[in-house]
């Protein structure tokens, strides 16, 4: 496993976050010019989006005649405003957290408690977005001609304060990171080997059936993340702890065997859960 690019990386942008599992994940921050310049690139592939609707509203005109222009422009303006809205929240909302700014830039939106990302974050984050940027962004661009030059000025100012706010913290926090308890961290691209539990298992160890419904779906993903990190220290914390829940603390086989054989056993045990429409999402769901 090795992580695309070998730039330096400042030391204080790096986070100790130690997830509900006990899982401690080296984490470092994006910094603001990386989370500035993703916000640019998302804005650009929004502008394009947008020339794009426009054209489809031109073609739909002379179509069905522009003597119903109040209801194209109606349709532009309501897909203006999903546009922008629900841009990043879309994005987010899918596994890798990320919109196409943040996937080019490699970094992606996580929860600062270790846990899995929420929808409500997602939401909350962005909803906080619209105040930050959009809305004033808005009335400066259709409103200023119409507005004293002081609104004008204020709408200015509302943009700056919260646009610079990242680079008067630590952790490069927008004001919607702070409502939605989130942060914007790398994902580097890393080269995988083969599908982890397609590759020849190195330990014959089996598993009760109480030991793998110990787990679900989140800790999996968990877990495969420590395997593809191959981080010692880290793997033979991770082994401890699940040889402790599952009853096998007296088990002598190498951690990464071990986590291996369990990482595939576990897998196979979920997906055949979900053949029955039984989804267990984490150590905690009864299901």
């Amino acid at each position: 496993m090795s992580a695309a690019g070998t730039r330096t990386i400042d030391t204080r942008r790096f986070r100790d976050l130690v997830t509900p599992e006990g899982v401690d994940l080296k984490l470092v921050l994006a910094d603001a010019s990386e989370r500035a310049s993703a916000f640019v690139l998302d804005l650009v592939f929004i502008v394009l989006s947008l020339i794009v609707l426009t054209l489809v509203v031109i073609a739909a005109g002379l179509l069905i005649g522009f003597q119903s222009a109040d209801l194209l422009s109606a349709l532009w303006l309501l897909g203006f405003f999903f546009l922008r809205v629900f841009y990043f929240t879309a994005f987010e909302m899918t596994p890798r957290a990320a919109t196409p700014g943040k996937r080019i830039l490699r970094i992606r939106v996580s929860a600062r408690d270790g846990g899995a990302l929420s929808a409500d974050a997602i939401f909350a984050r962005n909803a906080m977005r619209e105040l930050e940027f959009f809305l004033p962004l808005t009335f400066v661009v259709f409103e200023a001609h119409s507005a004293s030059a002081w609104v004008t000025i204020s709408a200015v100012l509302w943009c700056g304060v919260f646009v610079f706010f990242p680079l008067f913290n630590r952790d490069r926090l927008r004001i919607g990171d702070i409502v939605a308890g989130t942060w914007v961290v790398h994902a580097p691209r890393r080269v995988l080997d083969q599908d982890l539990s397609a590759q020849p298992a190195r330990a014959s160890l089996l598993f009760s059936r109480e030991a793998l419904d110990a787990y679900g779906i989140h800790e999996l993903a968990v877990l495969e993340d420590v395997l593809r990190r191959d981080d010692l220290v880290t793997m033979y914390e991770v082994a401890r702890r699940i040889r402790a829940k599952i009853g096998m603390s007296d088990d002598k086989t190498p951690d990464a065997q071990f986590l291996a054989a369990y990482y595939t056993a576990l897998r196979g045990r979920l997906e055949n859960r979900l053949l029955f429409g039984r989804r267990k999402r984490d150590k905690f769901d009864k299901g």
